[in-house]
């Protein structure tokens, strides 16, 4: 397949584009910018005057919730359901059922993934067997398979000793682990983060040393250890600026946050709605400006939709009877032009933090439109808009800014030089 695109406005943060100009793709390949190579016949043409052409977007943390969870989604619509929000690459999480922590189970996930042939999907495998923090998993086999970091979720191991043997054996085989970073004892019974917010409404606060002490036992464990680490879900500026610490001693660490933290804060639990209930917690104004400088600044590197869809029922109950969760995949890249609209990033950094930036912390391809990469290729108009909801493809409605207007239209992604979702 042979596509040409005309008259975008291409930005790839990866090498510093950003020019009105045509693309020419093949064989699944960015071929050429600008002018046509030599006997380019193309079989499609795309006009996108007025169009934005990015890298497409890269998300680092999408729960597929198969297999076991059918009821919540499946890696069908869940990776249909990304194209629509301009992900073109994910890497899905080990909290399956199975647990994702064998090479049986990444193999069927990825079979699985290429039956749908919407996104790409990279798999997260188990740091430890079961999730359960006693045993590690098998991580070389785990690689082989095709998953492309290690993780345990928001599931604590059983001893730090446990955590800095697990961190080393990584280390030795160069592979990534991603790291949550909340204190099981501090937050336990916590729903709601601590302050003000929390207490007017009677609910169990998280503090933010929940976060911060956790955070620090796993940067030194990280540190001893030499292994590369990928810190997720930071909730607190805090964590942000002990990671910031990290990066200026040299240590090989990334992170990132869940787009919802940039956006929202605690004061939308006011009225005790269910699909706020996130779990870290919605913080508070300070922190919610802590992250997005962060971001703005390169600290994160990375934003995330952290997707978690959930079946009706799961938050049809009083707030802290609900599963924590929100479901916004669909969503990724009109909700991350609302940080553009409001003036917190501009275009080309926006789409750094979605696309180069997660891909270079978990060593993944795409994330550039250079010639020769994947064409992997996100089409949006900046100018339109998108109601959520109006379409929706993803099985979990848990999603708070369904009904609501957002800056900016998916037209087409492409994935592999294929269109995988039109508009």
């Amino acid at each position: 397949m042979s596509i040409e695109i005309l008259g975008a406005r291409l930005i790839d943060p990866a090498s510093g584009h950003d020019q009105v100009t045509n693309l020419y793709l093949r064989d699944g390949k960015v071929i050429a910018s600008g002018a046509a190579p030599a006997g380019f016949r193309a079989e499609q043409r795309i006009d996108a005057s007025g169009l934005v052409a990015a890298p497409g977007l890269v998300d680092l943390s999408v729960a597929l919730r198969e297999p076991g969870y059918s009821r919540k989604g499946s890696i069908a619509s869940e990776t249909l359901a990304a194209t629509a929000g301009g992900v073109t690459s994910l890497c899905c999480t080990p909290q399956t059922r199975p647990v994702l922590d064998t090479a049986a189970v990444t193999e069927m996930i990825l079979d699985r993934a290429r039956d749908a042939g919407h996104a790409r999907v990279f798999p997260i495998g188990a740091l430890s067997r079961n999730l359960a923090g006693e045993q590690l998993a098998e991580l070389v086999a785990l690689r082989d398979a095709g998953c492309v970091a290690f993780g345990n979720g928001l599931e604590q191991f059983g001893s730090n000793r446990t955590l800095r043997r697990a961190l080393e054996y990584a280390a030795t085989f160069d592979l990534t682990v991603v790291l949550h970073s909340q204190d099981r004892d501090l937050a336990e019974g916590g729903l709601a983060h601590e302050g003000p917010t929390a207490s007017l409404l009677g609910l169990a606060g998280i503090p933010e040393s929940a976060e911060t002490v956790a955070l620090a036992r796993n940067l030194l464990l990280v540190e001893q250890a030499g292994v590369r680490a990928h810190f997720t879900q930071l909730s607190t500026a805090r964590g942000a600026q002990m990671i910031a610490e990290a990066q200026a001693r040299g240590l090989p660490v990334t992170a990132d946050v869940a787009l919802y933290q940039l956006i929202l804060t605690d004061e939308a639990l006011h009225g005790f709605s269910s699909l706020y209930h996130v779990q870290p917690p919605l913080r508070g104004t300070a922190d919610r400006d802590g992250l997005r400088e962060a971001v703005r600044c390169g600290v994160i590197s990375s934003i995330a939709s952290h997707h978690q869809p959930h079946e009706i029922d799961a938050k049809q109950a009083p707030f802290g009877a609900t599963e924590a969760g929100i479901s916004s995949v669909e969503l990724h890249l009109p909700l991350a032009l609302t940080l553009v609209q409001d003036g917190l990033l501009d275009l080309p950094t926006l789409l750094a933090r979605l696309s180069s930036g997660p891909a270079r912390a978990l060593r993944l391809p795409g994330g550039t439109l250079e010639v020769g990469q994947p064409a992997d290729i996100v089409l949006f108009d900046p100018q339109g808009s998108t109601l959520a909801g109006e379409v929706w493809y993803s099985k979990g409605q848990n999603c708070p800014f369904i009904g609501h207007c957002l800056p900016g239209a998916v037209r087409y992604t492409l994935v592999d030089g294929r269109i995988r979702f039109q508009r």
